[in-house]
């Protein structure tokens, strides 16, 4: 089969479990950045130089594995997780040592007197000046995202016959707040400056989604990721996150969803106390990935009905495990989960130390159990 004909049998394929439809087979979806240097035998350093050598050393690991019907995301910056988490990352070969992974620094940024500045002048201008004077001011600029050559990114996988499914990242003001300020600070915020910091919020919000599935659909993207981590509801009190996180990330979904994009929540952490105010959301329009804090099999019982599950073997068992332990439960999970409104993937990403065959036993699953 040509790589087009590839490229529209897995899109397909992915969009029928999206709508909750049986398809041939559970597709498997690839989500990695570090595992992708890793198997490849890229410095870390070099994977990241540029969006174009990342892109190449992603596309050399899904050959290396093999069999994917997609990826998550098709590049990769450290810095962009910045944007993400309002916080400044270390990275290799300026920060760490040339191998080393990446990592999200904890570090009060933003003060608690920030949020009158942002009330004051808007989000979007304080933004700007918080990244450039606190988040980047010791980044190296030739890594900033903005500072690099643009390259076609879900062009170069199409090319191979491999869909990238999002194509731009949509977080929370919870999320933002958190990192900026840090989580002990934010968590004092909330319990002694609440009213001050849901008006913040509400200044936030309207500059989350839109300038991003704006560029994500023009660019043919099925969808756009919107995160949650510290917002998970194990973390907070259920009055806290009713007040604080639910109304606005149902609002940043429902803007993915109005721009005619699948949102692809990534949920990392536990956020089974609220599943049920999922089901609030349209019907077969949304896929769900979990990490494994979750209790996957549980969600099913919820939502297998009305949203399309994605996970969630864990990255312990993709880095220590056997392939037959990673068979096992992959196959577990397409015959408890499957055969409709489930897409098979890692729990978060692929960890960097994944076992190659780990990897393509978790395919191979995909590829046999789902056919019988």
């Amino acid at each position: 089969m040509d790589n087009a004909s590839l490229l529209k049998e897995r899109r397909t394929r992915i969009l029928k479990a999206v709508s909750l439809e049986k398809s041939d087979r559970v597709p498997v979806v690839l989500e990695y950045a570090g595992f992708a240097a890793f198997v490849t035998d890229t410095p870390i350093a070099e994977f990241i130089s540029t969006p174009g050598r990342a892109t190449q050393v992603m596309i050399e690991a899904y050959e290396c594995v093999g069999g994917g019907d997609a990826v998550n995301y098709g590049s990769f910056s450290p810095y962009g997780l910045s944007y993400s988490f309002g916080a400044k990352v270390k990275v290799p070969g300026v920060d760490l040592p040339p191998d080393e992974i990446w990592q999200v620094l904890e570090s009060e940024l933003m003060m608690r007197e920030d949020y009158d500045r942002i009330l004051d002048i808007g989000w979007k201008a304080f933004f700007r000046e918080f990244l450039y004077n606190r988040v980047f001011d010791d980044a190296e600029p030739g890594l900033l995202p903005a500072n690099q050559k643009k390259v076609d990114v879900q062009g170069l996988w199409a090319e191979k016959g491999i869909p990238v499914l999002s194509g731009g990242d949509v977080t929370t003001p919870f999320e933002l707040l958190c990192g900026g300020r840090s989580l002990e600070k934010f968590f004092m915020d909330l319990v002694e400056i609440p009213d001050k910091v849901q008006a913040v919020m509400d200044e936030i919000t309207p500059h989350l989604a839109r300038n991003i599935t704006k560029k994500v659909a023009e660019r043919g993207y099925p969808a756009a990721w919107v995160g949650g981590w510290r917002a998970a509801p194990f973390m907070i009190s259920p009055e806290m996150w009713k007040r604080f996180v639910w109304p606005y990330f149902r609002g940043l979904v429902n803007e993915v969803l109005d721009s005619g994009l699948i949102p692809l929540l990534h949920l990392d952490s536990d956020w089974g106390r609220e599943l049920e105010r999922f089901r609030e959301f349209p019907k077969g329009k949304i896929i769900m990935a979990l990490d494994g804090e979750t209790d996957i099999f549980r969600a099913k019982d919820i939502l297998g009905d009305h949203i399309c599950l994605m996970g969630d073997v864990p990255a312990a068992l993709l880095a220590f495990g056997t392939p037959e332990e990673v068979y096992d439960y992959s196959s577990k999970l397409i015959r408890k989960l499957g055969p409709q409104g489930f897409i098979l993937q890692s729990g978060c990403d692929i960890p960097a130390n994944a076992k190659l065959e780990n990897v393509q036993a978790m395919i191979a699953a995909a590829h046999h159990v789902s056919q019988k």
